[in-house]
């Protein structure tokens, strides 16, 4: 029974929850971290699958959440992963479930998680050319990926969606590429724009390929045409292309933020609370319910730290800082 929504002050209620199960990650992504890896956290303060379920089952009884995404680093490489989804299944059949992954190893475990209830999965690839991901990644596994978007649709893992960041002078001549591909494919394509999420700290605007930019290379190829259904709350601009029915997507999250529409909450592998991806604070769930705290007074904590979210992301406010975690370790 819910008690109360995860309302901030501006009127948004989150009822989109994002739960990291690791910070670790089996790629290397050039615009996520460096070649050599990061520190990851210490095992003990990892949540535990009980601990996870724990926080997911009173964000949906209490809090009314909806959807839950298991995000990373990579949620692939967290063993209970399974375990995971199908006890977050037996909370409601109403629940939309889904997974953010690079695929490597979803050839294996597509089925499996299908049959513990998760409904879909998005992908990260940002190019087609072995030579290119190697080039990004830093490893020579582009085949994995390419078998396990095919797991992933053969088990029911649909409609599968595909996230790409284009970098200038890297991939950003194969955006037309990339979109012909998923759409031979049936995949849905969504291209993000580079976000200052990096544990480099290295991530400039003027580097960063726009939206503007992406829109002008695939209309070099394709025509694009505003989709017909409403965007409500999904970071995605969409589009049909070339009449339809193959469709792309556009995530300006720099140029073009929707925060004002924003639902989403993050749970990272720590147990933290973040109410915003680029929040420089955050709010600690793990200590309190490791020393005892109720269900009822974890979902007042959870409630307290909605309330402090911004307006919005403020990466164009000159007082802009980087959130100290990198991506792969706030899961997206």
């Amino acid at each position: 029974m819910v008690t109360r929504p995860l309302a901030d002050r501006f009127g948004r209620v989150a009822t989109d929850l994002r739960v990291s199960l690791t910070d670790r990650c089996n790629l290397r992504c050039s615009y996520c971290m460096p070649a050599e890896g990061l520190d990851w956290l210490p095992s003990e303060q990892v949540l535990t699958d009980d601990e996870v379920v724990r926080l997911i089952g009173i964000a949906v009884e209490h809090l009314g959440v909806d959807e839950v995404r298991f995000t990373g680093g990579e949620p692939l490489v967290r063993r209970g992963l399974v375990d995971v989804v199908r006890r977050t299944r037996e909370l409601g059949e109403h629940l939309n479930l889904s997974a953010t992954t690079n695929a490597l190893g979803l050839a294996k475990t597509a089925t499996a998680l299908a049959e513990a209830g998760l409904d879909r999965v998005n992908v990260s690839l940002d190019t087609v050319r072995a030579d290119t991901f190697h080039t990004i990644t830093r490893r020579d596994r582009l085949s994995d990926v390419v078998d396990g978007l095919a797991a992933a649709q053969a088990a029911g893992l649909g409609p599968v969606k595909v996230n790409a960041v284009l970098l200038r002078g890297v991939n950003d001549d194969q955006a037309g590429e990339l979109l012909r591909w998923c759409l031979e494919h049936d995949y849905h394509l969504r291209f993000i724009e580079q976000m200052p999420l990096d544990a480099q700290h290295g991530w400039h605007r003027e580097a960063m390929v726009t939206a503007d930019e992406i829109f002008a290379l695939l209309e070099r190829e394709f025509v694009l045409t505003p989709a017909a259904e409403p965007r409500g709350s999904a970071p995605a601009e969409l589009f049909t292309v070339d009449g339809g029915p193959g469709t792309v997507g556009v995530i300006a999250s720099v140029t073009r933020p929707f925060c004002g529409d924003c639902d989403r909450v993050r749970l990272t592998a720590d147990g933290q609370v973040r109410n915003c991806l680029f929040a420089r604070e955050e709010s600690d769930l793990r200590t309190a319910m490791r020393a005892g705290a109720t269900d009822e007074e974890l979902a007042d904590r959870w409630v307290v730290a909605m309330r402090g979210k911004a307006a919005g992301h403020g990466i164009d406010d000159e007082t802009f800082l980087q959130p100290t975690r990198p991506m792969s370790a706030i899961g997206g």
